[in-house]
């Protein structure tokens, strides 16, 4: 595992820097991250990390003010992680940054708690602005995954045909985290809500979409878009070559 870096402190007058983790497993990238985000008076690196499991570990011993992670990383997805990384560093800020501009995986992420997330193909003006919007304890999406999170909104809001079951945004968490097999207590402690909610939303869901378990639910969830690209391969039951 590479060694968190550990910078001294900035000696110019002022605040202190925010302190930032990077979670990139491509090297050249991170490296060039790194460079953009030093030169910077009011930010700090000190700590890189190549995997999701190994961010978190980085994190704790690091203590950031800000987190910047992409998704899809050698090791396992980092969308899993952002809870970890809350629980590991209270009050600490997450910056997505990927290549990945989809419905599933934007929506995935601000479900586990992302406070930002922009795109790999944004300038350094951007990058830098979303650095220190999501510092101050403000949320800041690229322009193109503002452009699809309102056009979900005004889908999601358009009348429901006759017969279709309606479920509400909690139930929409609930059933994704469900489809990805957390447990109920892991569901509970990611949506901070007790486990008999998570419980009663899980009968809701399954009753309304006349599910009989959770392999059902994940089909579900699979085939109806609600999950990461990746995550769907890797959760949809396989069919049985039987008969």
């Amino acid at each position: 595992m590479r060694q968190p870096i550990r910078r001294q402190p900035d000696v110019q007058g002022g605040a202190n820097p925010a302190r930032i983790v990077l979670v990139e497993d491509h090297v050249i990238l991170r490296d060039g991250l790194r460079a953009l985000l030093e030169v910077e008076a009011d930010l700090q690196v000190v700590g890189e990390a190549a995997t999701a499991a190994e961010g978190v570990r980085v994190a704790r011993a690091c203590s950031p003010t800000l987190v910047i992670t992409d998704l899809a990383m050698a090791g396992g997805l980092g969308l899993r992680t952002i809870d970890e990384l809350r629980s590991a560093c209270p009050g600490v800020r997450v910056l997505v940054l990927t290549a990945y501009c989809t419905d599933e995986y934007i929506h995935a992420a601000l479900n586990a708690g992302a406070d930002g997330y922009v795109l790999k193909d944004a300038s350094r003006a951007e990058l830098m602005h979303a650095v220190r919007v999501v510092v101050s304890g403000q949320k800041y999406f690229s322009e193109p995954v503002s452009a699809r999170l309102v056009s979900t909104y005004l889908r999601r809001n358009e009348p429901v045909a006759a017969g279709a079951p309606r479920i509400t945004e909690r139930e929409r968490q609930v059933l994704t985290r469900v489809a990805l097999g957390e447990t109920n207590k892991r569901v509970a402690m990611a949506l901070r809500l007790s486990i008999k909610t998570i419980e009663k939303h899980r009968a809701n869901l399954m009753r309304k979409l006349d599910l009989h378990n959770t392999a059902a639910v994940t089909l579900f969830a699979v085939r109806n878009g609600m999950l990461p690209a990746a995550e769907a391969e890797e959760a949809e039951p396989r069919e049985s070559n039987a008969g």
